[in-house]
């Protein structure tokens, strides 16, 4: 009877057990489901400023602006009111970009997050921000144009392919250093939001909007990285405006997170880390200016 007993009570206990350790390995994968677990908690820990419930891996890597960064005293440290959050999910790479709107007027934000999950912990988190004084910056307009727009799942027959989806990024970043904007997948309507300035600004967007608007010719757009999700036809893309100089010095970091329905471009937005005053070029083709 007593052994009985015993047995039955460690029956329990694995039973009890189980479930959690299950749990714990399957929480965080390269699955769809998996990364947007991983996505989830990123955000709960961002508008809380706290890191300690994050699944870290023991030597992660954390960078803001493309420079390597004390993840202790990094943004994912300071605690924001997200008013808008959108996230791709990339199962080939185990990766995900979350694109994030802070309308606060005290401090705005607007901020792209990678994160690399590696089994079931976070190994990369990659941040490129942008606030008050930076490229055309405009937390409350961006908010106001992304979250009108439709970057929801495609239905299968307006999927393009992974390799597809990356070749249409690097055409429309190639053509601002050749000006070949022929090809360039150009869908209508097309949207860009750069910063907080929209390519097409008002209530209604016409049939005939663009995305050519202000793409100007001899920049050369280097150190491109990619995070594809072809569920949603997206492909975004960390790189640097200008090459990296033979002291080190790259370029301005940026991000351009690409939309295709039907393989035709239908939204774009971009985010630089760059102040305006910085900038010695000519306005004149710059949307909004």
């Amino acid at each position: 009877m007593r052994r009985t007993t015993i047995i039955l009570l460690l029956l329990a206990l694995l039973f009890a057990l189980t479930p959690v350790n299950s749990f714990a390995q399957e929480e965080l994968s390269c699955t769809r489901g998996g990364l947007k677990r991983a996505v989830d908690q990123y955000i709960k820990a961002q508008t809380k400023g706290d890191i300690s419930g994050l699944p870290l891996a023991a030597t992660v890597s954390y960078i803001e602006n493309m420079k390597a960064h004390d993840i202790k005293t990094g943004l994912i440290n300071e605690p924001v009111k997200i008013d808008y959050h959108y996230s791709i999910y990339d199962e080939d790479s185990c990766q995900t970009f979350t694109e994030v709107i802070v309308t606060n007027e005290e401090k705005p934000l607007v901020f792209g997050a990678r994160m690399r999950i590696n089994h079931d912990k976070i190994a990369e988190i990659e941040t490129l921000w942008t606030t008050t004084g930076y490229w055309l910056f405009n937390a409350v307009d961006y908010k106001k144009y992304a979250s009108g727009e439709d970057w929801g799942p495609l239905p299968v027959e307006k999927r393009s392919s992974r390799g597809a989806l990356v070749s249409a990024a690097n055409a429309y970043l190639d053509a601002f250093l050749e000006g070949k904007l022929d090809l360039v997948p150009w869908g209508f309507p097309c949207v860009r939001i750069e910063g907080g300035v929209s390519t097409s600004p008002g209530e209604v967007v016409p049939p005939d909007a663009s995305c050519e608007v202000g793409v100007p010719a001899g920049v050369n757009i280097t150190n491109r990285r990619f995070i594809v999700d072809e569920v949603s036809g997206t492909v975004q893309v960390f790189c640097t405006f200008g090459p990296t100089s033979p002291d080190g010095q790259m370029g301005a970091a940026d991000s351009h997170l690409f939309r295709l329905e039907n393989g035709k471009l239908r939204y774009a937005h971009t985010l630089t880390h760059m102040k305006m005053s910085d900038f010695k070029g000519p306005m004149d083709n710059v949307p909004g200016q």
